[in-house]
């Protein structure tokens, strides 16, 4: 076959693809150059609304829906098993919406019993660990007198690992929290600082030991002796709750002032020779400390210079006070026993733990 009568074939070249980037921004076309064209009057008269076209499931006449308030308050499902938010509840049976005559607080009933404080029983009862007649209780039950109360042994190894420590505190330390530049006597309980002799060597002591401590009767930054500091509620409240009768003895070293530890006639030896025996008896009984009068106290001379008083409540500086009313300046205060606890041979700025034993 000639080559004039062979079949020709078109050969093409493929197009190299252009590049397009997804980031680069668009151009809008461009409407070429030339006269604009003209609108016809058909294009340039006004146009009628169109109106929608009906459905057949929408409803012939368009209801007008109210706006909605601009911040109202946002509507959320209910949680499957759950009354309504505005629905009325009605107190259960237990609860404090509930209580009838002659019941009390499940906590102050806890702290009645001495199971624990009120603070302890509050905590207790949020974790789950206090039973009442057999149910688990909530915060705020009011009970009766005779309600069954159990308290978990979660609750009792919680209790039993609290620490109550005998401290004898040295002058210049005060009972509670840091005050004007003076240190709380609970710094003092540190390991190198307890007793060497200390009965209770069984029991080893821990950092946490030292943390949460509260003085249980306090002394004044003046005043030396026997200082309970005390993490256990129950302890707290026999020594200084309102129903407490603790007898609290103090050593009282004393001047005869009646124009003031300033004023003329002081008397610092053989006190007990010009003291006037009538105030010896105000001094156990009669005087009062901010308008309410005081309990009966026992109060003897232990030595020409030196008192002996029983108290069995401890309001602010109260001996101290009272020595003022019936015109004795106290130069020296020492705590001695406080209930059952004595302070003993105990070295002045070291403490011991409170035996297992022990009662107030």
């Amino acid at each position: 076959m000639s080559e004039e009568n062979k079949p020709r074939t078109l050969s093409l070249k493929p197009v190299p693809k252009r590049r397009v980037d997804p980031l680069a921004p668009r151009r809008a076309p461009v409407r070429p150059s030339g006269p604009a064209r003209a609108k016809s009057v058909s294009e340039s008269a006004p146009k009628a609304p169109r109106a929608p076209a009906p459905r057949q499931d929408a409803p012939r006449e368009w209801a007008r829906r109210e706006p909605e308030p601009r911040y109202a308050e946002p509507r959320y499902p209910e949680p499957r098993g759950h009354e309504p938010r505005d629905a009325v509840r009605t107190p259960a049976p237990g609860s404090s919406n509930a209580q009838a005559p002659g019941m009390v607080r499940l906590n102050k009933r806890m702290a009645d019993l001495g199971l624990c404080s009120r603070r302890e029983a509050d905590e207790w009862i949020a974790r789950g660990w206090v039973v009442v007649n057999g149910a688990p209780a909530q915060m705020g039950w009011p009970v009766p007198h005779d309600a069954r109360v159990e308290v978990l042994p979660q609750a009792q190894h919680q209790q039993n690992a609290r620490v109550t420590i005998v401290l004898n505190k040295p002058m210049g330390y005060v009972s509670g929290q840091p005050e004007d530049g003076h240190e709380s006597a609970a710094v003092l309980v540190q390991g190198e600082r307890r007793w060497r002799e200390d009965p209770n060597r069984s029991r080893h002591y821990a950092p946490e030991h030292s943390r949460g401590l509260a003085p249980a009767g306090r002394l004044d930054i003046d005043s030396i002796g026997l200082l309970v500091l005390t993490q256990d509620g129950r302890v707290a409240r026999t020594l200084i709750g309102e129903d407490s009768d603790v007898e609290k003895e103090y050593l009282v070293r004393v001047q005869w002032a009646p124009n003031g530890p300033q004023g003329e006639g002081v008397v610092g030896e053989n006190v007990q020779a010009v003291f006037p025996r009538d105030r010896l008896a105000l001094l156990r009984h009669g005087l009062s400390l901010d308008d309410q009068a005081l309990k009966p106290a026992q109060v003897d001379w232990q030595n020409p210079e030196q008192l002996r008083f029983v108290l069995t409540e401890g309001k602010k500086r109260q001996i101290r006070r009272m020595c003022e009313q019936v015109g004795l300046h106290v130069v020296g205060l020492k705590r001695i026993r406080i209930g059952r606890v004595v302070l003993g041979s105990l070295p002045v700025g070291q403490w011991r733990y409170l035996g297992a034993n022990e009662r107030f």
